[in-house]
């Protein structure tokens, strides 16, 4: 067996113990993991200080730095997301649907776990955590696949999770790293059949496609996103450029940021100014149409094909000018991911009909696309935000991580 199968083959065995271990122990294993955390997060900052100054080394762009970095604040945000999950409603074992049949069967529908789940991952040492606490409370174990840039974290975290897993008397494969961080190893994950029962890749366009593509186990395909925020021309024009800094900057490396913004004609003479008053003490990039540029002049680079279709990640907007609400959603449905839209208007009837007719996992009216997550939306945190139609869409808690299984009574009878 290679060193992913022999893994693999932990992770299933431990998956069978963690499967029916009961709500008080898995919440128990929880708070041991969010004390543990907190106990040792001088050990989690010298990891991470490893990991930044390697990625300063590299020339990783500040964005992305910002997405690796841990602090204290951040940590603390980390462990609550853990208590969080500890304290929501476990999904495991609720009966969803009871029916007698005429013949006098009984059959019932159960939630129960996936199993194993892979996760693929990039830079980002806080997904370690999220993934791992939601899939210890909804009973799967995980084999976690992140980027060589957050190796060390990486390391670290599942170091003290797996020792906290211990301490609660539940076997450590329940949570596992994948050591080797080079292509060969995501290659592996993807074709790891007969272990893994649901694979999960969290990052960007690339990783993703490379994931749809290549797989051999169900995926999951979550969140590139291509965020739209769209200005009414009944909308109110202060509140359209705060939400607008904010969806733009206040995280723009994340997937629930905004990467394009478009502009009602009626309004955008007056509501250009005001945004960009906002935008450049960011020092925001604006990407536009013609009609950008004749009204901002030169601080707007012409905007090319591509980029009404990219996911920035940085401090880049796309901007276009609309001739109306029809215009603004044709090019939502043509060039959004599916990930997070936004409208802002006064008007009842355009925001219904935005809600109505755009096509995403999440549709905002008059706020900002960065809520989608799954702390902002009562999740405690979220596996990843799913763009996909089956089975889950939008930021994935805890009941997106079951499946469910068929429990029939009977009395003797035969068919």
């Amino acid at each position: 067996m290679t060193i992913l199968e022999t893994q693999g083959l932990a992770a299933k065995n431990a998956s069978r113990i963690l499967a029916v271990a009961d709500t008080a122990k898995k919440n128990g294993a929880l708070e041991a993991v969010a004390a543990a955390l907190l106990a040792r997060q001088g050990d989690i900052l010298s990891a991470n200080a490893m990991d930044l100054a390697a990625a300063r080394e590299a020339g990783m762009r500040q964005s992305l730095q910002d997405r690796l970095a841990l602090d204290e604040n951040r940590i603390a945000g980390i462990v609550e997301g853990v208590r969080q999950v500890c304290a929501l409603p476990d999904p495991i074992g609720a009966v969803t649907k009871m029916d007698k049949r005429p013949n006098g069967l009984i059959i019932g529908r159960r939630r129960v776990p996936l199993g194993v789940i892979g996760i693929i991952y990039e830079a980002r040492p806080n997904v370690t955590v999220d993934a791992a606490a939601l899939c210890l409370k909804s009973g799967n174990a995980v084999i976690l696949r992140g980027g060589k840039e957050a190796f060390h974290s990486n390391e670290m975290l599942v170091r003290i999770m797996r020792d906290a897993l211990e301490s609660a008397l539940l076997p450590r494969d329940c949570i596992s790293l994948v050591m080797d961080v080079s292509r060969e190893s995501a290659a592996g994950l993807m074709n790891l059949t007969g272990y893994l029962d649901v694979l999960i890749p969290r990052g960007g366009a690339g990783l993703i496609r490379s994931v749809v593509e290549n797989a051999r186990v169900p995926v999951i395909q979550t969140g590139v996103g291509v965020c739209h925020i769209y200005v009414h021309e009944k909308a109110d024009l202060q509140m359209g450029a705060e939400i607008i800094y904010n969806a733009k900057t206040s995280r723009p490396s994340v997937c629930n940021a905004a990467e394009c913004l478009l502009v009602d004609r009626a309004v955008a003479r007056d509501f250009l100014p005001m945004a960009w008053a906002f935008l450049k003490n960011k020092g925001v990039e604006l990407r536009g149409c013609p009609e950008t540029r004749a009204i901002l002049g030169e601080v707007v680079i012409p905007a090319a094909a591509g980029d009404w279709d990219t996911e920035f990640g940085d401090y880049i907007l796309a901007v276009k000018v609309v001739g109306g609400e029809d215009e603004a959603i044709h090019f939502i449905n043509a060039h959004g991911t599916g990930h997070s839209e936004s409208i802002v208007t006064a008007d009842y009837f355009a925001a219904q009909r935005f809600l109505d007719e755009v096509d995403a996992a999440a549709v905002y009216v008059n706020a900002s696309t960065r809520f989608t997550d799954g702390f902002e939306f009562g999740l405690g945190a979220e596996i990843g935000i799913s763009t996909q139609k089956m089975h889950a869409r939008g930021p994935m808690g805890l009941e997106e991580l079951t499946s469910s299984k068929y429990i029939v009574y009977g009395t003797g009878q035969t068919r």
